[in-house]
Formats: structure tokens, sequence, C-alpha cells
């Protein structure tokens, strides 16, 4: 792959931007500056290369996990508040990362991203059922009653179908532990109320076998590498 193309693939803009990045020295591989977009390089894995003194690794495709703040929207074009995508290097957005499903702007928690259009639709897709782990807290104290609505399932406004979670389990007494499989439209929120409560705050813990980082701050993103994908399958030793 020649230079020109390695960058460009990595999200460091158009093909010009990409070619003035390299005419301008401002690219090294192995401590040596390369100024030529025509040179070529065997694109490995381990492939690393600087782009203004900072350290990048090749990636055909890009997998990220972001502890996600509140005020932030999952969206390249938010209405009302940042985007998520002014947490990330701006070649994210470049190469065409997209958030694995949303989180309000007021949730919190693990977000996934990838370019990888079979592995974001692995994620959403209701006929998977993933699993998802959220920690609400709540207005009122949770009492078995709610909690065995929330397990049988409960019916949300404008639908006909009652949503059940796959486990509802208090952690304290106004902290919710519930996991679902479906990811509908602000659900959590929705069968909390209708089984007599109200969400003050929402996290998401967990995706599948993948649970949030408790190193990783809020705001902060890091690399999915193949032992975290294997998680997040469930599938230890397999990638997407």
């Amino acid at each position: 792959m020649d230079l020109e193309t390695l960058l460009f693939s990595q999200g460091f803009g158009s093909r010009r931007q990409c070619r003035g990045i390299i005419a301008e020295g401002r690219v090294r591989i192995a401590g040596v500056v390369r100024d030529d977009p025509r040179d070529d390089f065997p694109v490995m894995p381990e492939l690393e290369f600087e782009v203004d003194d900072h350290l990048w690794t090749y990636r055909e495709k890009a997998y990220v996990a972001l502890n996600k703040p509140a005020g932030y929207e999952c969206s390249r074009d938010p209405q009302h508040h940042l985007s998520i995508f002014h947490l990330l290097p701006p070649q994210f957005a470049e190469r065409g990362m997209q958030a694995v499903g949303r989180l309000d702007q007021d949730t919190t928690g693990l977000l996934l991203l990838s370019d990888d259009g079979a592995f974001v639709h692995a994620f959403t897709s209701p006929r998977r059922k993933v699993p998802k782990v959220y920690l609400a807290t709540v207005r009122h104290p949770l009492d078995d009653e709610q909690l065995t609505k929330l397990r049988e399932g409960v019916l949300l406004h404008g639908e006909t179908k009652p949503s059940a979670a796959l486990a509802a389990a208090r952690r304290d007494e106004r902290l919710l532990e519930l996991t679902v499989l479906e990811g509908k439209y602000r659900q959590v929120k929705r069968m909390v109320a209708a089984s007599g409560n109200r969400v003050e705050k929402l996290h998401r813990e967990r995706v599948g076998g993948y649970a949030l980082p408790e190193s990783l701050a809020q705001g902060a993103w890091r690399w999915l590498d193949e032992s975290d994908l294997a998680a997040l399958r469930g599938e230890p030793g397999k990638t997407p």
C-alpha cells in the first residue's frame, strides 16, 4: 500500500489532503521522514507511523470503546448538545466510524464505535439479542413488585406487546441493575416508568460480554483488541 493510500484509509482527509501532509514532511515511519506519497509499505496489523509526532497503528477496521459522559449526542449532526465525535480524534469521523447503537445525551457509560458495517449490524440487530446491562438510579425505593414487573414484562406506551428484562436486580435501595436484549427508543427509562418508578440517572455498564473498564475515565476512549472483541461476542478467541 502506498503512503497516500495508507493515510487516506486511516481517515487523514481526502487524497489531496493526504498528499499535502506527506509533502510537508509530517509523516514518519521507523523514525524516518517519508515525503513521497508513492512510497510503498507492506500493510500489517503492527505497522506504526507518525503524523505530527503522534503515533498511530494501522487498522484495517476500527473498533473503539468510549466512556460517554452526559451532555453529548451520538450523532455527527447534533441538535442541542456537542457530538460524541468532539471527544474523539477527527480521523474517526473521516473514516466513517459510527456509534454502535445510541445513548441518550444524558445517559453515560459504554458506547462502542466502528467503521465495520457487519460489526455494527451484529450488535444493533434485534435478531442478535445482545444483552446490555444498565445501572439506573431511580427516584423511589425499589420493591419486589417493581422488579417482578420488569422481569415479566411491562407494556410501553404505543406498543401492543410487553417488554421484559432479561434480568432485574437491586444493587441498592435506589440503584437498579437491568439487563435488556432490545434497543428500543429510551427503552430502560420507559420500562422503569411503566413499572411505577422513574429513572434519575442512567449508565450503561456492559454490552455482550464486554464491561466498561474501570480505568477508562469519562470522556476517554480506547481501541478494542482481539480479546475485547471475543468477550463482546462471548466466543473466546474469535473476532467479528
